[in-house]
């Protein structure tokens, strides 16, 4: 058994992030839709059906998934805009709460986040490739399972987040013997393809909710 008391916070935390640290943009990924279509994707950012059914670029929406009609927008509160360099996108995020730092050149990680003086991470991960909504579920479950394959989906909805319609996944995982729960907003469109992901301890999860709402609802097209 893991003696976490003598693995570093940091490491722990490192290796925590690392579970969906791996970049999309392989040379070729064949992949398999919720509705057991299977699509080729390429790094110059296009896509197609295995079987040349549908428009390349064409995002299917999978309706098993459950639609929250619920308009969400950013609150007040997040009043400093954290850019992507990458893409047309940022962060409204609360600078009194919040801490950031850019990833490394070699990173996934665009941005990383830290909630002040708390256990509260996020990461703002971006590709230039467009990926199929229902392919880019599929790639960040079977990426997690090859850090953690105890990795568990218990959460999922597609949500109108400003005016952008977004995956919400939250699954559980084990590091370093260290229960996380990951909860993340994922989408893409012509722009590239965006995870904003938040990850803390399953026994804090629910003492951040409100913390983690409100950093998750900042991501804005620009």
């Amino acid at each position: 058994m893991i003696n976490i008391r003598n693995i570093p916070m940091k490491k722990i935390i490192f290796t925590a992030v690392m579970l969906f640290s791996i970049h999309l943009t392989n040379a070729q990924i064949n992949a398999i839709t919720e509705t057991g279509d299977e699509v080729i994707l390429y790094n110059d950012g296009t896509w197609k059906y295995l079987d040349d059914k549908g428009a390349a670029g064409e995002i299917a929406v999978d309706k098993k998934i459950y639609v929250n009609d619920k308009k969400i927008t950013v609150e007040k509160e997040s009043s400093f805009l954290v850019k992507s360099n990458k893409l047309n996108i940022g962060v409204w995020i609360n600078p009194k709460k919040w801490t950031f730092a850019k990833g490394k050149d070699n990173d996934a990680q665009e941005f990383q986040f830290q909630m002040k003086g708390n256990d509260l991470y996020a990461a703002l991960i971006t590709e230039k490739i467009q990926i199929p909504v229902e392919s880019l579920r599929e790639l960040v479950v079977i990426n997690a399972k090859s850090v953690a394959n105890d990795i568990e989906v218990v959460k999922e909805e597609y949500r109108n987040v400003n005016g952008v319609q977004v995956l919400m996944l939250k699954m559980i995982a084990t590091m370093q013997g260290v229960r996380f729960i990951y909860c993340g907003y994922y989408y893409s469109n012509a722009n590239g393809t965006v995870q904003l992901i938040t990850y803390t301890g399953e026994n804090l999860f629910e003492n951040y909710l409100t913390e983690i709402e409100l950093l998750l609802n900042g991501l804005v097209d620009l």
